[in-house]
C-alpha cells in the first residue's frame, strides 16, 4: 500500500511523462504535484516507488518514467475518466456507416483509428452459417453456379465442376429439395442430413448436394473476417514504437497473424465495461510498449464482439477510454436496431 503523497507523486509523474514522453524530474514533479515537500523527500519517494516496481530510470537520464505496473495503478486507481458531451456523442453516431452490419464494423475501427491516432480494432460478430436459401444454376454441361444466401443476408457465388451433368429441370429440382427440407438449418446440419436421411435420392444428386456444402462452407468462412483493424500504419508515427524496428516488426506481426489479438480480444470480451490491457501483462501480446483499450458491445442484449484501440502504453487513457467506451455502446445499438 502507498501512501497520499506516493500515489499524488506517481499520478503526477504518469500524468507529465504521456504529455511531454521525457523521463519525469524532481523539480517537474515539486511543480505540477501541488504537494509541499522537499526536493530530497521527492527524491526518496521516488526511490521508493522504483524499488516497488512502479517507475523506472533510463540510462540517459536522472528523471523517472512509469512502468507497466506504474501504469496498471494508475488506471486502476488514480486515473478520472469524464464522460464525451453529448455533441461529441452525436458527432461520432454521425460518422458511423450503417447502411449494413459489415460496414457499420468497418466504419466503427476506422473512427476509432481516426479519433485516438492510434490502431482501430473490431472483434465482428460470428456469422450465421445456417442456410436461407440455394440456387444451381447451369452455366454449360459440366459448370454450375451455386448462389448461396446465409440466414444473416450474406451472398455467395461458387462454381461446381461435378461429375455428371445436370440438366436445368434437375438442378431446379435439387434446390427446391434443399429449400424445403433445409432451409434455417446449419451446413454442418445439413451435411449430416444427408448422410443420414437421404437414402432415397440418387447418389449423383447427393454427389451435387455434398459439393455445394463444402462450397458454401469454405465461401462463408473466407467472407467471415472476424478481426477488422484500421489505421495500424498510424502507429509508424508514434516515437515510443517507431525507434524500435524490431518492437515494430513483432507488432506487425501481430496485425498479420491475428491470432494473438483474437485472443486478447476475447478476454475483453468477459468484461463488463471497459478493460485495459498493458504491455505484456496479460501474456498473450508480449510487447512491454504496448496497450490495448477494449469494450464489448452487444446485440439485441447479448455481448457478440469486442471493440479498441491499440497504442503506445504512453497513451492519454482518459481520452482513449471514453471514446472505446461510446463506440462499443454505438455499436450495439446500431447492430441491435439492424
Amino acid at each position: 500500500m502507498l501512501d497520499k503523497r506516493s500515489l499524488v507523486l506517481l499520478k503526477t509523474l504518469v500524468e507529465r511523462y504521456i504529455a511531454e514522453g521525457q523521463p519525469v524530474g524532481s523539480r517537474t514533479l515539486s511543480r505540477y504535484s501541488g504537494l509541499d515537500v522537499s526536493p530530497a523527500t521527492i527524491r526518496n519517494v521516488m526511490a521508493d516507488l522504483e524499488d516497488l516496481g512502479f517507475v523506472t530510470s533510463p540510462h540517459t537520464s536522472a528523471g523517472r518514467i512509469p512502468t507497466p505496473r506504474g501504469y496498471r495503478l494508475f488506471v486502476d486507481s488514480l486515473l478520472t475518466v469524464q464522460p464525451l458531451p453529448s455533441e461529441a456523442v452525436q458527432a461520432l453516431e454521425s460518422k458511423l456507416d450503417t447502411s449494413d452490419p459489415q460496414r457499420l464494423i468497418a466504419s466503427a475501427s476506422r473512427l476509432l483509428s481516426d479519433l485516438t491516432h492510434f490502431a482501430g480494432v473490431v472483434m465482428a460478430p460470428k456469422r450465421s452459417t445456417a442456410v436461407r436459401h440455394i440456387e444451381f444454376l447451369s452455366l454449360s454441361e459440366r459448370r454450375i453456379l451455386m448462389i448461396l444466401v446465409s440466414t444473416d443476408g450474406n451472398v455467395q457465388n461458387r462454381i461446381l465442376i461435378p461429375d455428371k451433368a445436370f440438366s436445368a429441370t434437375e438442378l431446379a429440382e435439387a434446390a427446391n429439395f434443399f429449400n424445403q427440407n433445409y432451409a434455417g438449418r446449419t451446413l454442418d446440419e445439413v451435411k449430416q442430413a444427408i448422410q443420414d436421411e437421404l437414402k432415397a435420392l440418387r447418389q449423383d444428386v447427393i454427389a451435387l448436394m455434398n459439393a455445394a456444402l463444402e462450397a458454401g462452407s469454405a465461401a462463408l468462412s473466407e467472407a467471415e473476417d472476424q478481426c477488422v483493424l484500421s489505421g495500424e500504419g498510424k502507429l509508424l508515427e508514434v516515437q515510443d514504437l517507431s525507434a524500435n524496428l524490431d518492437r515494430l516488426k513483432r507488432l506487425f506481426s501481430i496485425f498479420e497473424q491475428k491470432t494473438e489479438l483474437m485472443q486478447l480480444l476475447a478476454l475483453g470480451q468477459q468484461s463488463q465495461g471497459v478493460q485495459i490491457f498493458i504491455g505484456g501483462e496479460s501474456g498473450v501480446m508480449p510487447l512491454d510498449e504496448c496497450s490495448l483499450v477494449t469494450a464489448p458491445y452487444e446485440v439485441n442484449g447479448r455481448v457478440v464482439g469486442t471493440v479498441g484501440v491499440i497504442g503506445p502504453t504512453r497513451m492519454a487513457y482518459d481520452r482513449v477510454i471514453p471514446i472505446v467506451d461510446i463506440t462499443a455502446k454505438l455499436l450495439s445499438s446500431a447492430l441491435s436496431y439492424h
